[in-house]
């Protein structure tokens, strides 16, 4: 059997959630981070060492103002109240995407976070907060150009956002959307992936688990061609 290092996830259908219930999108979002909490948890169970969490992507901004500082506010929220509880349960934080836009406070608390959990080892929450695999993908050519480096499978790995990440043995996508929206297109080439119809906040351990059961019967053969 086959060990699991690394599960990405693409957490769809928060907004859509939140109109059902109270016909708002931010409170979707607000009860995602419930969702969050109790796979984090389960991972850290299952000894998977790499959880990767789609927050908020490059083409993110097109939504409505209030929705888009509503997603900035509950992340800079959800550091200040649990950052020093995610640090004593030996959790490390990484922020993976571009952080020119983000707003300077906001900056600083990521770089802060970073940096207090960056020698915990128990599991690595990897944010994935204003990214995009294009913009990934243009951004580690240019940093290849600059340190005038040959244009290799393995140059680019090191310097694309996830460098020193494994790739994803499995992406869940949420929200019973089947697409990759601009996420880890690089990372996810042999990657198993799973759609999953229930909407984020609706995802239990349950769901999580017989993923995690139907990724174990799944014959990974990378190309080769095992008897």
């Amino acid at each position: 059997m086959t060990s699991i290092n690394h599960i990405a996830i693409i957490m769809d259908g928060n907004g859509r959630w939140g109109l059902k219930k109270k016909g708002n999108r931010n409170y979707g979002h607000k009860k995602g981070l419930i969702t969050v909490k109790k796979i984090l948890k389960n991972c850290i169970k299952k000894n998977i060492k790499y959880l990767t969490l789609f927050t908020f992507s490059t083409e993110n901004w097109k939504r409505p103002n209030n929705e888009i500082n509503y997603l900035f506010y509950l992340l800079n929220n959800f550091l200040r109240k649990n950052l020093i509880q995610i640090h004593k349960e030996n959790i490390r934080l990484k922020f993976i995407g571009n952080k020119k836009k983000i707003k300077k406070t906001l900056s600083k608390l990521i770089n802060e976070s970073e940096k207090l959990t960056n020698l915990n080892d128990r599991i690595q929450l990897n944010i994935a907060f204003n990214y995009g695999s294009k913009d990934e993908i243009l951004n580690t050519a240019k940093k290849l150009k600059i340190k005038k480096l040959n244009f290799t499978e393995k140059n680019f790995t090191k310097n694309l956002f996830t460098k020193n990440i494994p790739d994803p043995e499995i992406l869940i996508r949420t929200g019973d959307t089947i697409r990759l929206s601009n996420f880890m297109l690089w990372q996810l080439a042999y990657t198993e992936i799973f759609f999953e119809k229930k909407l984020w906040p609706d995802f239990n351990d349950n769901d999580f688990n017989k993923i995690i059961n139907k990724y174990y019967k799944i014959k990974r053969n990378f190309g080769n061609i095992n008897e």
